[in-house]
Formats: structure tokens, sequence, C-alpha cells
């Protein structure tokens, strides 16, 4: 089944050349399917990129899923044109008396900012709070994740001296979650942040689950015990050239970074970089939007109280 999205996305025609099947809004308008109804708050600076990146998970799932574009604010992004962002995107107050299935929050380029400096901090707190209670499930990504869990958690993060990025070998630390079905023992997912969890905090918390980590790169999947929050510390949604345009853009601006990690062939920025992590990608988006969203979110979005409790599945 199809991702709906906003009629002349720029989206549409990038997904379309890869055969990932995508619905106007027109056209989702003449069926009469339930389809799941998904918002993401893009806090990253190229929003069609990035819009790109999470459709393309989303798209490759049986279910239709219809997406609202939500941002932090209205001001004028430097990266991504104002008429793109009138035009696709919706203001808090616009979607704050609505319930949605899911809710996916990317990451921010703020990796060494502690929270309570970033300028739109109280505004990512009034949201996630939202979210516990109008949405059945939220996927936070990289830099969100740290932030909901010490928001919701008071777990708080570790700045690294360096940034840690690459592409790194992941193993499961369970084996009977839905999350985790038909992931192999051990998967490559990338990282690309400026600061950790510690994994022993997020094993002793009563409310939270790891269910996946890295000996180099740390804890990368923690779930929530009531299965309402998904915790990704890296970006199962970067295409095969993402970090390496990341490189670039440090280098360009005198940053002296690290050589990606396992990314290049050879380690060799000069060379190719291969892509290790785009099927154990879509199998997380697709688990996570079958088991922890499809399968307990009520059919009437009116009524969040009619949510199915995991154990009764």
């Amino acid at each position: 089944m199809p991702v709906r999205i906003p009629d002349h996305l720029p989206a549409a025609e990038v997904l379309e050349s890869e055969n990932i099947f995508v619905m106007s809004e027109t056209r989702a308008a003449n069926q009469d399917i339930r389809p799941m109804k998904v918002l993401i708050l893009n806090l990253m600076p190229n929003k069609i990129e990035t819009e790109t990146q999470l459709l393309r998970l989303l798209g490759n799932t049986p279910l239709q899923v219809d997406v609202d574009l939500l941002r932090i604010h209205d001001k004028e992004s430097k990266h991504t044109s104002i008429d793109h962002m009138n035009t696709f995107y919706r203001d808090f107050e616009a979607v704050r008396h609505k319930n949605y299935d899911g809710l996916i929050i990317t990451g921010a380029p703020l990796g060494q900012i502690d929270f309570e400096d970033v300028v739109y901090w109280d505004h990512i707190r009034e949201i996630i709070d939202w979210s516990q209670e109008h949405v059945t499930s939220v996927l936070f990504l990289c830099w969100a994740a740290h932030a909901g869990l010490y928001h919701l958690y008071g777990l708080n993060r570790k700045i690294l001296q360096q940034k840690r990025s690459g592409v790194f070998v992941h193993r499961r630390t369970s084996q009977h979650f839905p999350l985790l079905r038909g992931f192999d023992d051990e998967f490559f997912a990338p990282h690309s942040r400026f600061a950790e969890m510690d994994v022993e905090e997020i094993r002793q918390h009563p409310q939270l689950q790891l269910l996946a980590e890295s000996d180099e790169a740390g804890a990368y999947l923690v779930l929530s015990r009531n299965n309402r929050n998904l915790f990704v510390m890296g970006h199962p949604e970067y295409q095969k050239s993402t970090l390496n345009e990341e490189y670039q853009r440090d280098l360009s601006q005198g940053l002296d970074p690290n050589v990606p990690q396992n990314y290049y062939r050879n380690d060799d920025p000069k060379a190719d970089a291969i892509a290790r992590w785009h099927s154990h990608g879509s199998l997380l988006v697709s688990n996570w939007l079958n088991y922890y969203v499809y399968q307990l979110t009520p059919y009437d979005l009116s009524d969040m109280t009619a949510m199915t409790p995991w154990e009764s599945r």
C-alpha cells in the first residue's frame, strides 16, 4: 500500500523513480480505507532531503499511511524555501487538537548544546508531552532520542570529544520483541552525533528496555515498557551519500572531522561509500509501524483510551 503525501511534494518524484508507491491526497480521498496517520516533526536543516528519507521507509510497508509535516517554528529556514515550508508544513497549533497513530521526531544539529539552551526547547517539551496522550507510538531519532530520554525519563547524555560518525555493528540484547522480528543477530546502522547515552543507566531504568547496542557506538534501540516511545540513537533513514555529504561539509568549514568509520571502502574517503544498513533500517520502521502503531492504535482516533495493550495481542 502507498504512503499518502501532499499534492506536489518534491519527494514524490524521487520516490516514484525508486518504484516506491506514493499517492497524492486527491487520489487517496477516493479510497475507503482507514490509513495510519503519522505526523513528522522535522528538525533537520535540509527539510526536503529528510522528508524523502523518511517517506522512503514509510512507503515500504503494506499499510496506507497519511503523513502530516510539522515544523517547530515559522522562522525562515536557511536550507529550505519559505514557499515549501508554508505549503507543506503545519504549525503545532494546527494539530494540537488532533490525535495520530504515530509521530516521528527527527534528529537536529544541536549535539553540543545543552537542552535548556536550545531556542525551541520549550516547544519540544510541549510536543513530547502532548504526544503521550495524543499519539499511539512515538519514534525518536538521534538527537530527538536523547532529548526524549532526558525529558521523559531524566536520563542525560554525555558529550563526546569527537563526533561519532560511521557505520557500526550492532547486536540484539533481547530476542523476543516484535520490533526485532526478522533482524539478524548482528546488523549495521549509521551514527552521526556528538553525544551518547549511558548504557548501564538505561538498563537500570525501570521504565525502559535496551533492545540493541554496539560495542563501538553504545545504545541503539531503547523501548519504553508501555511500548509508547521508541528511541533510536542512530540514523536508519540515512541514504548512502548522507555521511559523505556531512563529512565534506565539515571539511569545507575547517572543522577537521574524523573520517566516518566503516563507511568508505577500505576506510578511504576517496573511495566509494558502502551502504550496509538499508535493509535493517527499512525493517525497523516497518516493524514499528506494524506492531507498535497499527496493532495497538484504536480504529477511532478520537478515543485514545481504546488503545489495545500489547500483552493482549
